[in-house]
């Protein structure tokens, strides 16, 4: 099977984001892209934490439904959730409404407040995990990595729930920690030089 696709422009790109028409903006603006972002990046962790068992289509075609229900991934304001809160969400049909994963959710934004104090931020903390380049093989050809089992590991240590190791992979991927476009995708070359322009935060 081919990873390429040509897109409506005539470029190529990788063959998932043709699945569905709204992965194609997604693909292009946002995915393997490397992101600083405090919000942003836990609101990735919340929704890949919401994807176990779903397809990323799901979870993103709610995702602006997920982001009014959980404050806008404020993690501050996500603390402050009630039983009532609990609720509200388990009868929020714009979600998935699992008890587990919104428990997981509200526990993580408490995990993500101590992540802050110990680290200063969940960047600096996240950005001490983007694997060796040696440790990467052919792009898209892996589900699992030994940094995303090392940072799933250290998360569950933590207190972090509902982020596995496949699940810090595809986080990974999408944060652009890895740069996981097609060989021959239009936008590898673009998320290589995003990351040769961007400096880690420390």
């Amino acid at each position: 099977m081919s990873t390429l696709i040509t897109g409506p422009d005539g470029q190529n790109r990788c063959s998932w984001c043709g699945d569905v028409p709204e992965f194609l903006p997604y693909h292009d603006n946002e995915w393997g892209y490397p992101v600083d972002d405090d919000t942003r990046l836990f609101e990735k962790l919340c929704l890949e934490s919401f994807q176990s068992g779903l397809s990323w289509r799901t979870i993103l075609n709610k995702r602006e439904n997920f982001r009014a229900a959980f404050a806008g991934f404020d993690y501050r304001e996500i603390m402050k959730f009630t039983d009532a809160d609990r609720e509200r969400l388990l009868n929020d049909p714009g979600i998935v409404r699992n008890r587990l994963k919104i428990d997981a959710t509200i526990n993580n934004a408490h995990r993500m407040a101590e992540m802050v104090e110990a680290e200063g931020s969940l960047a600096a903390f996240i950005w001490r995990y983007e694997p060796p380049a040696e440790e990467l093989g052919e792009p898209q050809t892996a589900s699992i990595s030994p940094t995303s089992i090392a940072l799933s590991k250290e998360l569950k240590k933590r207190g972090w729930k509902f982020l596995g190791p496949t699940t810090i992979f595809a986080f990974m991927q999408a944060m652009g920690l890895i740069n996981d476009h097609a060989i021959g995708c239009a936008m590898r070359e673009k998320a290589r030089k995003n990351r040769a322009a961007f400096t880690p935060p420390r």
